[in-house]
């Protein structure tokens, strides 16, 4: 049986502290201990999201960072068996909160796969981390090589950007989501077949959404988007105000 993990994570950091009490200001008294489900990205684990975890518990919110088995299984399989029981077992089954979340990449994905079901919560805002909201051209030209499916697993090749892809099938959003997308890259390689700005594994125009609230673009590359101190700031700004800030 697999043993459904989730951890809720403690500040210990004086520059999240810093950051905090400088730009974020705290959470509201309406949002204190509200729960904010963490969801990282494919090939990831939990502990790629234990900074924003920090950040979120120093600024009043409940983090749940729950770990899923990303590369194991198709959207809907991790959505159901990994994702959705690890979210109850948090907030607890019968809690009146909304959930929030917080996603990178994959974990995007998979929050609109739930709201296009019956989730057995209510969604609160939702902050999205480089999601492929409209695919991603790296796994239309790689996804059909052996090393690629080794290495992301059935979802990954559901993430390309024809009209059979799950983004593509999931459609527009009544989510109150905020996006941040990157436009710096540390991968050459996979940008020369993504066209224009992007951030390694996403361009900026597929990671927008139809329905979205905010949109913004940082110069940081797709593998440290959940760990990068402007994004952070930016995301505890939406959680608390439904806005980034904008220049």
């Amino acid at each position: 049986m697999t043993r459904m993990r989730y951890s809720i994570s403690i500040p210990g950091s004086i520059m999240f502290l810093a950051m905090l009490l400088a730009g974020a200001q705290g959470a509201r008294a309406d949002q204190a201990d509200s729960p904010v489900v963490l969801l990282h990205g494919l090939a990831r684990s939990h502990h790629s999201m234990d900074d924003m975890a920090e950040a979120l518990t120093a600024a009043g919110f409940r983090p749940c960072n729950i770990d899923y088995p990303s590369t194991d299984h198709p959207i809907g399989k991790l959505a159901s068996d990994y994702v959705v029981p690890q979210i109850l077992e948090c907030v607890g089954p019968d809690s009146e909160s909304e959930v929030a979340f917080v996603t990178h990449s994959l974990g995007g994905i998979i929050v609109r796969y739930l709201n296009d079901g019956d989730a057995p919560f209510r969604f609160g805002r939702v902050v999205m981390l480089g999601p492929p909201n409209q695919g991603s051209e790296v796994v239309d030209k790689l996804g059909g090589l052996a090393p690629f499916q080794w290495i992301n697993g059935p979802a990954g090749n559901q993430l390309g950007t024809g009209n059979d892809s799950v983004p593509q099938s999931l459609g527009s959003t009544d989510l109150d989501v905020g996006i941040i997308a990157g436009h710096d890259s540390i991968n050459l390689i996979l940008s020369t077949l993504i066209p224009g700005d992007d951030d390694g594994k996403v361009s900026i125009e597929r990671a927008k959404l139809v329905g979205m609230q905010d949109f913004i673009t940082v110069p940081v590359s797709h593998p440290f988007l959940m760990t990068d101190d402007e994004v952070i700031e930016q995301t505890l700004h939406f959680l608390q105000d439904g806005e980034f800030q904008h220049p």
